[in-house]
């Protein structure tokens, strides 16, 4: 699998952690949250409904690194077997680290949060 079909796949799993939180506050807050602007939210939900919704958020941070280091690589005719193996290494880790954020298991999620941002590390050093 090449680095730019790891970027599709990266942008599909960073709209599916964004609709699974979405979804599972407005299935807590009925249909005004869902329908709503969502200024009132409920005073109690869930507390792995807020850390889906910060994993997506994470998730949303990261992306545009890695699909610009991912465009730098092409357009710079620099494309890799190294940019592939951090492209994967960023992947695999991030889709990790949704379960393992979402669950709670805070020391465990850095460590997978560091791995994919190796995996950027990997993509820039083929750069030069």
């Amino acid at each position: 699998m090449t680095s730019l079909q790891l970027v599709a796949f990266a942008t599909v799993l960073t709209w599916v952690m964004i609709l699974t939180a979405g979804l599972a506050r407005a299935h807590v807050g009925g249909l005004k949250v869902a329908f709503g602007n969502r200024h009132e939210m409920p005073a109690t939900q869930p507390a792995w409904i807020d850390r889906a919704d910060r994993a997506a958020k994470n998730m949303l941070e990261n992306l545009p690194l890695f699909i610009g280091l991912v465009a730098v690589t092409y357009l710079g005719n620099r494309q890799s077997a190294r940019v592939d193996l951090g492209a994967h290494l960023f992947l695999w880790a991030r889709l990790a680290y949704w379960p393992i954020y979402v669950a709670g298991i805070p020391v465990v999620r850095t460590f997978v949060w560091l791995v994919s941002i190796a995996g950027l590390a990997l993509i820039f050093t083929a750069l030069f």
